[in-house]
């Protein structure tokens, strides 16, 4: 019911960038700007500012972001209410997604479940790898998103539906020595400077670092934030360092090597929701969970 053109430019703000907007979008960096250019011709105002530091908003495209959000919401809302009307009712789900929580995941779940009969509707809501402002956005921007749910700091403000067990790996610059091993021993990693999660934030890698200050003395640990970004794996490729990484992102960064290693360390991974979600999604999460199609 709304314009394209101002998701696109909802994207864009948040972005700060048309080629990471792009990304997000899953269209090219062209169709972004014509987009905006073309919504500016529409409203008759400068949106944004373009610099060579990036995106920003003009007071004019503030009023219009602020706006939009709104408009999009209250769209949704009045699909949703006409189509119960219609006796069709049709829920929406938003599925988040990004660089390190895709919604692939989900969407081929739901794939298997959904014969195209199931009164719910799936939206994609890329987001940005910032945990903090992410887990405060279940069941208000989005209403789940799949990745490792292993977290001390946040597991009390969401829930989780399992979905498996994602294996600790190693993860090396293509130049690095060990970018042509198949499996990595403990002894492997004598000299090299490990970035592994700071201590407190997950128990499976507090017993990890445990492990190697007690008995891998030779491996040097530096910290890394509580919940990784793209910023960390590029730290590790511009550093040469290897890095605690997990099985499922062996294809993040194109110029990083994931290798197992003979260990025993896993984070779960799942569906994580609001603690109190909508009826809504919690006649989603229950249609995944009748179905059983992990099994």
């Amino acid at each position: 019911m709304y314009n394209r053109q101002i998701y696109t430019f909802i994207q864009v703000a948040d972005c700060g960038s048309f080629s990471k907007a792009a990304e997000k979008l899953f269209i090219s960096t062209v169709s972004v700007m014509k987009q905006i250019n073309a919504l500016e011709s529409d409203i008759g105002v400068k949106l944004l500012e373009r610099t060579n530091q990036g995106v920003f908003l003009t007071a004019a495209g503030s009023s219009i972001y602020h706006d939009a959000k709104q408009m999009i919401q209250a769209s949704d809302s009045a699909i949703q209410r006409a189509r119960q009307i219609a006796g069709e009712e049709q829920y929406v789900i938003r599925v988040g997604t990004s660089l390190l929580r895709p919604s692939k995941i989900l969407i081929d779940l739901w794939s298997k479940i959904d014969g195209g009969n199931l009164p719910f509707q799936i939206k994609i809501v890329p987001f940005e790898d910032d945990m903090t402002s992410t887990v405060a956005s279940l069941g208000k921007e989005i209403d789940c998103f799949v990745g490792p749910c292993g977290s001390i700091q946040w597991m009390k403000q969401y829930n989780v539906h399992l979905l498996g067990m994602n294996q600790c790996c190693i993860a090396v610059s293509r130049k690095h020595r060990l970018a042509k091993k198949k499996l990595l021993k403990w002894e492997d990693l004598y000299g090299e400077t490990l970035m592994l999660v700071k201590r407190g934030e997950a128990l499976v890698l507090d017993r990890l670092r445990d492990e190697i200050e007690a008995k891998h003395p030779e491996i040097h640990i530096i910290d890394t934030p509580n919940f990784y970004d793209a910023d960390v794996f590029n730290k590790c490729e511009q550093m040469n360092y290897v890095m605690e990484t997990l099985d499922i992102w062996a294809e993040v960064h194109p110029s990083l090597v994931t290798i197992p290693v003979e260990w025993d360390y896993e984070i779960p991974f799942g569906i994580v929701y609001a603690n109190e979600p909508s009826k809504a999604f919690m006649a989603f999460i229950d249609t995944i969970k009748k179905a059983n199609v992990l099994k």
